[in-house]
């Protein structure tokens, strides 16, 4: 048997054991392979998946939660979660992700009595662990289990196992919520959220690109791609579409970031700074 094999069989056992789950599904490639694995060990009538939806929810992942639910064959649940009426959370300070999973697992207890469901789980894995978490935190506290990490199971594993399972995640790029895309300190507002949202989806669909942040700076739109699209974007006839639709959806200025995509580039330079910055880290995808 495979070190991927064993750990599927150890999270096998630590599902069997809950008897009975709501899942947070946020339709990311942990959450997903999770939801499946608890189908298929407790079958669908022992298993909810939620997804909590706000403005920081892009569309899109909404839209795809429904799909692979469907696919898994699983009742699926949308609960609107109000993490935007904290004044903690607009504030965006280093435990912004706190309040955010705070508010989700609030949420999901109540619905996990009502239905006589044992236990919620959430996609942590074994990558997690050691860094600045403040979600982890919110689930401990709230006494979340994470059978990904109790499983000791790291991304590698999980899109191997997804693969194996045919599960369509098994490639996804790494996801975040939208206010990961404004920097520590500054306010998360619902119209910073939108812009975000538009002009992700605008540089995905119209140019095809897979991998993509729009990090906002207020007035200025930075965008981070793959290294080998950074050449294609800085074409004329590109650069123009970009800016155009950049500047209508709200933003002055547009650069893009020579660095391209990497995880947690807002986290870039705080080890520096004093200690008034902020910090914080993906909520439960990267950055």
């Amino acid at each position: 048997m495979t070190d991927h094999e064993n750990k599927a069989q150890r999270l096998c056992e630590i599902i069997k054991a809950l008897d009975s789950v709501v899942v947070a599904f946020s339709a990311g490639v942990d959450s997903t392979y999770l939801l499946a694995a608890c189908v298929d060990t407790l079958g669908p009538s022992r298993v909810l998946a939620v997804t909590a939806h706000s403005a920081s929810l892009p569309a899109q992942e909404l839209a795809a939660a429904h799909a692979l639910a469907a696919q898994i064959g699983v009742t699926l649940e949308i609960v609107d979660t109000h993490e935007l009426s904290h004044p903690a959370y607009i504030q965006n300070d280093r435990n912004r992700c706190f309040y955010c999973k705070d508010e989700l697992f609030a949420t999901l207890w109540p619905l996990a009595r009502v239905r006589g469901l044992a236990h919620v789980v959430y996609g942590a894995n074994a990558d997690d662990v050691g860094d600045h978490r403040p979600g982890m935190q919110a689930a401990q506290q709230h006494g979340i289990r994470a059978p990904l990490l109790e499983a000791g199971l790291g991304k590698a594993d999980i899109r191997a196992l997804s693969r194996q399972r045919g599960l369509p995640t098994h490639d996804k790029p790494a996801l975040a919520c939208l206010a990961s895309r404004i920097p520590y300190g500054n306010p998360v507002t619902v119209e910073a959220l939108h812009q975000v949202a538009r002009a992700e989806a605008f540089l995905k669909e119209e140019l095809d690109l897979r991998q993509v942040r729009v990090r906002h700076h207020g007035a200025v739109a930075r965008l981070e791609v793959e290294a080998h699209a950074i050449v294609r974007l800085a074409q004329p006839d590109i650069r123009e579409r970009i800016t155009a639709e950049l500047r209508r959806i709200g933003f002055t200025y547009v650069t893009l970031d020579l660095d391209g995509f990497r995880s947690g580039s807002m986290n870039e330079g705080w080890q520096n700074a004093s200690p008034e910055c902020c910090v914080t880290t993906r909520p439960d995808r990267s950055c």
